[in-house]
């Protein structure tokens, strides 16, 4: 267990920026970090007057926004377990969620609190809209008068109001259940992976080593803070070292990203892949795939020129102020990344998951290596379950304080990914001499060949992913043949003037493009066109599961 807690990481942070800005929604209001401070007091006298005690669950199900932070914040620090639901899980996995984990205290949006059946959620005592911060319902009269009138307890608390001096927030030991996150999984309903102090501490004393950003930076969240990525490195960290943070309170299309990188002008970007490479495919790929172009990338010295034109274009796109873009979540794509490299585009590739919390590696852009993630975290022991792990795949396992409690009310499927305090990931790879880590797939996306090959359909997707014309593509086994399933990038090919009845055409030349590239036992036998994107998980990962045949 690491001295370091987050509740002091907590602490520290907000009475560094008292006076700086600390959250805004964007396009809307802006608070303090001492505001911040006050109002992390007033939920501590509420949670207090209505006796809601340390260990209880709270749970939380919003978009991200500035009240969503202020509940996390108050929640962990006062000792409380905190629920976080995503906000795209449907009306009855929301029910089982906060019904399996035990809340009896549920802050929820208006907007989703209005298709839920709150009658079917038997342990929760008290409903408050995270819109108004006001009782949607209780067991007492009481809290409700205690919401309404928190201004008022506070001032009889605090009659000279908080001050970096007075404000202190209560001692909770890392050993302690700090969250229960609920993922998406595969296989039915999600599982809780519960996660004490010490995993979350172990993240942000990393981040604050080894990531680049500095107090009063921005930051742009834009990924699901129910997920342990976005709220880890979007809100976390930053809040401990007193960075401004703008929630994109909207889904955040590319579109959207985008303007908000222009106007805020972030000093660090996390991203999952999807996003990354949609800018890239807009963007980029169609410079780079017509003529004369393609000829001029081949001339030296022209082509370094064009690199460093996109390289500016690219960066200008992402708000022209990053140290690097930090991309994880899910598998990046291989011709992407090979381009990005090529033109020294400032971005890495990191590497975790929420059993985690969910940092396990990653290496500066300056120091990653091509097609890598990084190297493991200094809390973190990693092993390749393999006899040669510089050149035969084996499962990612790994051991140390990021490592979670194990799955909430589940010791059966604890049981079957917890042994001797190492993690079985379930995820494929490799490791070199220095310790860098190249991951190959999924243990449970690995497909075994006719003639006993593993076929790894990731790697066969990030070439298909790559062609002119190809939003995304997943590559399944059907009846003893491989086969990808392909959902066109339709507006691309609308801009190019490209009609529905000549895309079985293109993608049919794509497919003998991609049978020369692969070895032979990795070669496609058809393909069918997906008319819709694929159903994703929260990390933007495509449920495999959904489209398996066999």
């Amino acid at each position: 267990m690491i001295k370091e807690n987050l509740i002091e990481y907590i602490e520290s942070g907000i009475k560094q920026g008292w006076n700086s800005p600390a959250m805004t929604d964007y396009k809307s209001a802006t608070i303090s970090y001492g505001e911040v401070a006050k109002q992390i007091t007033m939920l501590h006298l509420l949670f207090e007057r209505n006796d809601i005690k340390p260990g209880d669950k709270v749970a939380l199900l919003g978009k991200n926004c500035t009240s969503w932070g202020i509940v996390y914040l108050a929640t962990v620090s006062y000792g409380a377990v905190m629920v976080p639901i995503l906000p795209d899980f449907r009306p009855a996995d929301v029910l089982h969620i906060v019904n399996h984990s035990d809340a009896t205290v549920f802050f929820v949006a208006d907007a989703l609190a209005t298709p839920l059946k709150l009658a079917q959620m038997p342990n929760i005592k008290t409903i408050i809209s995270l819109d108004s911060m006001q009782v949607i319902q209780a067991e007492s009269d009481r809290v409700a008068t205690d919401f309404a009138n928190v201004e008022n307890l506070f001032a009889t608390k605090y009659p000279n109001g908080l001050s970096p001096e007075n404000f202190n927030l209560p001692t909770v030991s890392n050993s302690e259940l700090a969250v229960i996150s609920y993922t998406s999984g595969t296989t039915g309903f999600s599982k809780g992976v519960m996660l004490a102090l010490n995993s979350l501490s172990a993240n942000i004393r990393y981040a604050q080593a080894n990531m680049p950003l500095q107090t009063g930076d921005k930051i742009v969240s834009f990924l699901p803070l129910a997920h342990a990525y976005g709220c880890a490195f979007e809100f976390l960290f930053p809040i401990t070292i007193g960075c401004h943070i703008t929630f994109l309170t909207k889904v955040p299309s590319p579109q959207l990203v985008m303007e908000a990188f222009q106007e805020i002008r972030p000093r660090l970007i996390l991203s999952v892949p999807l996003v990354v490479e949609k800018i890239f495919k807009r963007q980029i790929v169609p410079i780079i795939t017509k003529s004369p172009m393609k000829w001029l990338l081949k001339i030296p010295l022209v082509n370094t020129l064009i690199y460093r034109k996109i390289n500016r274009k690219l960066t200008n796109i992402f708000g022209n102020n990053f140290h690097e873009i930090v991309v994880g979540g899910a598998a990046f794509n291989a011709g992407a990344e090979a381009f990005f490299r090529k033109i020294k585009f400032r971005f890495t590739v990191g590497y975790g998951m929420t059993e985690c919390g969910p940092l396990i590696s990653y290496s500066s852009w300056r120091d990653s290596l091509p097609f890598s993630a990084g190297k493991p975290v200094d809390s973190l022991t990693v092993r390749i379950d393999s006899s040669d792990p510089i050149n035969i795949v084996g499962e990612i396992r790994v051991k140390g304080d990021n490592v979670m409690m194990g799955y909430y009310k589940n010791d059966e499927a604890t049981r079957e990914v917890l042994e001797d305090g190492w993690l079985h990931t379930g995820d494929l790879g490799l490791m070199d001499k220095e310790g860098n880590i190249f991951l190959k797939g999924r243990s449970k996306s690995m497909i075994l060949g006719a003639s006993g090959q593993n076929i790894y359909p990731e790697e066969i997707e990030s070439v298909l992913d790559n062609k002119f014309g190809v939003m995304e593509s997943l590559v399944i086994m059907n009846n003893g043949q491989l086969q990808a399933l392909i959902f066109p990038d339709f507006e691309t090919l609308k801009n190019s003037n490209i009609g529905r009845e000549e895309v079985e055409s293109i993608m049919k030349n794509h497919l003998i493009e991609v049978n020369h590239q692969l070895p032979a036992y990795m070669n496609l036998s058809k393909f069918i066109i997906h008319p819709e994107e694929f159903e994703k998980t929260p990390k933007r990962s495509i449920k495999r599961y959904l489209y398996s045949t066999n």
